[in-house]
């Protein structure tokens, strides 16, 4: 039986792709790199007392004294393994990422609620997207990106999108139609109902993608310092080199304190919203 030719032809395509667009990536890189500086430089040049106030701040009223409590315990360890610099270039990665993934991704998952015929087009893509390992993303991510942090953030952005597209198209289709209809009655264009009041009854299920997409991009982040990332990644992948069991406990550590503080401020927010509206 003859071979299929899949992977000549993604490498063909691949290879189309940066001959004749190849600025098109050039200025991709240019605008995520200066991104990731920006949200780098402001997280960097705070100091340390100032971020674990401002976050305790945020933990407290999203999610409870607990939570509070943790952030001062978990910057304190954090600061005190030394891995404070890694730790913050890593929530860069994950913010930029998120930031983006925001940008694109909510606008689709509106579309695709307000579209059956986008909806059956793009859901085999995002099937796709999350069944894919998440290794076989940092290939591409290479080639159009090279190395660094730029193909670790798309990788990143690739691999947590789809939770953020399907959750917001859920929560849109689950507004109930009297509501719709009401705000029709009133006089609302689509855009006044999509903003007063579509997003404010979807927001506790979009919050819902926006978490999972942070916990997937915060994963991903990890597995992306193969490709020179940085930050914890690399910490955890020099542990796993050396077999260094402390470093890699630490560094692994870290990633999971960074992981809880913002699983329980998202999920926090959401929460708050959702008995607001009960």
């Amino acid at each position: 039986m003859p071979r299929l030719p899949i992977g000549d032809v993604v490498e063909a395509i691949v290879d189309f792709l940066l001959d004749n667009i190849g600025f098109i990536f050039d200025f991709i890189n240019e605008v995520v790199i200066a991104m990731i500086m920006f949200v780098e430089g402001i997280l960097l040049g705070m100091p340390i007392v100032v971020f674990a106030v401002v976050v305790m701040l945020i933990a407290w009223k999203a999610a409870g004294r607990g939570v509070a409590i943790f952030t001062i315990v978990g910057v304190f360890i954090i600061t005190n393994v030394g891995l404070w610099q890694p730790s913050m270039q890593t929530l860069a990665l994950v913010l930029t990422a998120e930031i983006i993934t925001l940008v694109f991704g909510l606008p689709l998952g509106i579309a695709m609620a307000k579209s059956d015929v986008l909806d059956q087009t793009v859901r085999p893509i995002l099937d796709f997207m999350q069944t894919m390992p998440a290794f076989v993303y940092l290939i591409p991510a290479v080639m159009f990106f090279s190395l660094g942090r730029v193909p670790g953030v798309m990788a990143t952005i690739i691999f947590s999108m789809p939770p953020m597209i399907r959750l917001t198209s859920l929560g849109i289709k689950q507004v109930p139609e009297d509501l719709v209809e009401a705000g029709y009655a009133f006089g609302a264009t689509p855009a006044q109902l999509l903003l007063k009041v579509e997003l404010p009854h979807a927001l506790t299920t979009i919050m819902a993608g926006v978490n999972q997409s942070i916990m997937l991009a915060l994963s991903m982040v990890v597995i992306a310092a193969m490709i020179g990332a940085g930050g914890l990644g690399s910490m955890v992948l020099r542990g796993v080199q050396r077999v260094n069991v402390g470093m890699g406990f630490e560094s692994g550590l870290a990633v999971v304190i960074l992981a809880i503080l913002l699983d329980r401020i998202t999920q926090g927010f959401g929460t708050k919203k959702q008995n607001g509206s009960d």
